[in-house]
């Protein structure tokens, strides 16, 4: 069967994926709360579906932005990964995605993170390939769209900013700043 053809242009609500998961007790780290990384994989599972279902093509991740965990996700909480595309370039997309958990047998719901995946669309031989333009549905849509243009420069500005001070650092000369830090030199 011929893969359809793609629009040029598809809406944020085509891309909209929510994942819903019981987080069981096999999930759970020592200290009995949900592992970070069962959460980064659940994460990275929406991030693929929002994205490869905008792109119309199998999406691989880049990067990933903002992974802050703000509240602890406990076993028999559900947990649902919202995610949409904010934002294509030419064969990249950036999914945001907004995670929170419910505890069915109160009713409470806590975010416990949102975060941003940079995704990458690829063709049949694995080479990248062009996505359909995002159009933009609501001001809500614009607004996230903007700031992912602000993240992007922001992102590039600090890499930038950082390679400088790495290169321009000269260890010997900076040892005073280590004095009011938690370490012993042991050379």
């Amino acid at each position: 069967m011929a893969n359809p053809v793609l629009p040029d242009v598809r809406p944020v609500s085509y891309s909209r994926v929510t994942l819903t998961e019981l987080m069981i007790p096999s999930y759970a780290n020592f200290g009995g709360k949900i592992h970070g990384g069962i959460l980064l994989s659940l994460m990275d599972k929406v991030a693929y579906a929002a994205a490869s279902k905008h792109a119309g093509n199998y999406c691989v991740t880049v990067s990933v932005d903002g992974v802050n965990f703000l509240q602890p996700v406990e076993v028999g909480e559900l947990v649902s990964l919202l995610a949409s595309v904010n934002y294509v370039g030419r064969t990249s997309l950036l999914v945001g995605i907004k995670v929170i958990a419910e505890d069915v047998r109160t009713g409470t719901v806590k975010h416990t993170n949102t975060s941003y995946f940079t995704m990458v669309a690829k063709d049949d031989a694995g080479k990248p390939t062009i996505v359909p333009e995002l159009l933009l549905e609501t001001p809500e849509d614009t607004r996230r769209f903007l700031e992912a243009i602000k993240r992007r420069e922001f992102n590039a500005q600090y890499r930038e900013q950082f390679d400088n001070a790495r290169t321009e650092l000269a260890a010997e000369e900076q040892l005073h700043l280590l004095q009011q830090e938690r370490c012993q030199l042991g050379y």
